[in-house]
């Protein structure tokens, strides 16, 4: 076919391209002359091209696919091959690499048991690859209903051999054969890719601490996911809570750890919940200082709330990068020098036979003249009080919230069950599918927060308000609106990035706003507070209080 005003060899056709067609050019390709029906699983074809003349009908055509075509004996034209060779994440495979999942796929093994032979029809090893990642972003979707989501506008496709969404058996038996390892390769991939592209400057709108030594704050905090209760899952999980393990559902502990400025992932080692939140997440702490040692590099500084990882642990990790962590008041330090300018003092840390020196911040928090009923105890290796001040470093403890706790608000959203529902987060039965479910949640996070920060870097500033003129940063735009987007342009298999990315940088939210409440829940609750003075908001700025000095 030919096409106006270029020929067809100058365009490269893909996946999600308009083509106008000149209605009266649509012809039916069938012999027997006669119109194509519902029943007919053939495509129109273009029966000679001509210039285009403004007034004419014209046919506008998505293109879905280009596959090779299949011409039967009575002239129906269908398209070799299936869904499940064509179907991508969209916008999210441009964070995953080229090929990325492709290249995974042709290196994963697949288990006999669960899979007989290589037929791939129905399902593949790259598609499924990608299902799995989209059940994570799809809340109360059903197996087939990913599947059908996927494939979008390829189910339309007149194929040469029928196609349709495999079943939840199917997927379950190529789940199973595929198990975590594909995932977790995809995972560390996408978390990998985050972490470089933090590197140098960081990402627009860095949380920064130090003039002559620029730090980029991260925060790590430890969360629970409810897995279904199963003998596999309550034995190799177990709970919290009771001793009994008589917990409603087993829970996976995870640890992520992530940017405190734009809230991307760069790790999540995870394991049982185990009985004792303070030893499960030590732990977890080791595991990732042991895999993921470049995390902690010297020009970060990582936020820890007040479960207290030991002295030991800490000790180990100022050896390579820098700390920032609120300790609890009954933690004993041994203050060894007056108090400095900066209203804040030097002391030592003991426990298990080894000793740190840190640096303390005292201060207390006001807002609208009411005041924070507790202390803030802040310890920090950071012992340079003019190039990192104390009410500074008060000032950078409340990035924690965002890097952690908003963090994983935005990111649990699309898990089933998150908030205070009753029933598990996670879908999988066995502690082998958790993992791989696990890794693929991660993933699907990681490229979602990735299309964030390149439409924030694409976005255009705001023309009024309190950010009119300013460059636009991650955490300016929502990502539950993000999500959608994603979802939207894989369903109707849009390929064009900078579509996708434009859309997502005009959903602004309002953040900075300096709210406070008295007590926070993590989730809406299902049930009417007790009055409204659990529920009063105030938006002011804090005022921090150090040395009775406000700062």
């Amino acid at each position: 076919m030919s096409s106006y005003p270029v020929p067809s060899c100058a365009v490269p056709v893909s996946g999600g391209m308009v083509v106008a067609v000149p209605a009266e050019l649509l012809a039916s390709p069938l012999k027997s002359g006669r119109d194509l029906g519902d029943g007919d699983r053939s495509a129109l074809v273009i029966g000679g091209t001509g210039k285009i003349r403004s007034g004419g009908a014209v046919v506008f055509c998505k293109v879905v696919a280009v596959a090779e075509a299949q011409v039967k004996r009575d002239g129906q034209v269908r398209a070799k091959g299936s869904p499940v060779h064509h179907a991508t994440l969209g916008p999210l495979e441009e964070k995953a690499g080229p090929g990325a999942a492709g290249g995974i796929a042709g290196r994963a093994p697949l288990s006999a048991r669960f899979v007989k032979g290589q037929r791939e029809r129905l399902l593949a090893r790259a598609f499924m690859i990608r299902v799995i990642v989209l059940m994570t972003l799809m809340p109360e979707a059903r197996i087939a209903d990913v599947i059908a989501a996927l494939a979008g506008d390829l189910a339309l496709v007149p194929w040469a051999r029928p196609w349709r969404p495999a079943s939840a058996r199917a997927a379950g038996d190529w789940r199973n054969a595929l198990g975590p390892v594909p995932l977790e390769e995809l995972r560390d991939l996408v978390l990998g890719s985050a972490w470089r592209e933090h590197q140098g400057p960081g990402c627009p709108g860095a949380v920064t601490i130090g003039t002559a030594r620029p730090l980029k704050a991260g925060s790590l905090d430890g969360t629970l996911l409810r897995v279904p209760d199963t003998p596999a899952n309550r034995a190799f999980f177990g709970s919290v809570g009771t001793g009994d393990d008589s917990s409603p559902f087993p829970q996976a502990r995870a640890l992520p750890l992530t940017c405190c400025s734009c809230r991307a992932l760069f790790a999540m080692p995870y394991g049982p919940a185990g009985t004792d939140k303070a030893e499960s997440e030590q732990s977890l702490l080791d595991e990732a200082m042991d895999r993921y040692p470049g995390l902690f590099a010297p020009d970060w500084v990582w936020l820890m709330d007040r479960n207290y990882h030991g002295a030991a642990r800490i000790a180990r990790m100022i050896r390579s990068a820098h700390v920032l962590i609120r300790l609890k008041s009954d933690i004993p330090l041994r203050m060894t020098s007056q108090i400095l300018p900066d209203g804040s003092y030097r002391a030592e840390l003991s426990g298990d036979g080894v000793t740190v020196a840190v640096r303390v911040i005292e201060y207390w928090v006001t807002v609208e003249g009411q005041e924070v009923p507790e202390m803030f105890c802040l310890v920090t290796d950071l012992m340079d009080w003019e190039d990192y001040p104390g009410p500074e470093l008060a000032a950078l403890y409340k990035w924690r919230w965002d890097g952690s706790e908003t963090a994983l608000r935005e990111a649990k959203a699309p898990l089933r069950g998150a908030g205070p529902g009753t029933g598990p987060m996670l879908r999988s039965g066995t502690p082998d599918l958790i993992r791989q479910e696990l890794a693929a949640w991660a993933a699907g996070t990681g490229m979602t927060r990735g299309v964030v920060r390149d439409a924030a870097l694409a976005a255009v500033p705001a023309r009024k308000g309190r950010r009119a003129g300013l460059g636009v940063r991650p955490r300016d735009l929502s990502f539950a609106r993000a999500v959608r987007a994603v979802l939207s342009a894989i369903r109707l298999g849009h390929t064009c990035y900078q579509a996708v990315t434009s859309e997502i940088g005009r959903s602004r939210t309002v953040v900075d706003r300096g709210r406070h409440r008295a007590r926070k829940s993590k989730s809406p609750s299902p049930f009417a507070h007790a009055g409204p003075q659990d529920t009063v908001t105030r938006i002011a700025s804090a005022v921090i209080t150090m040395a009775n000095i406000p700062a």
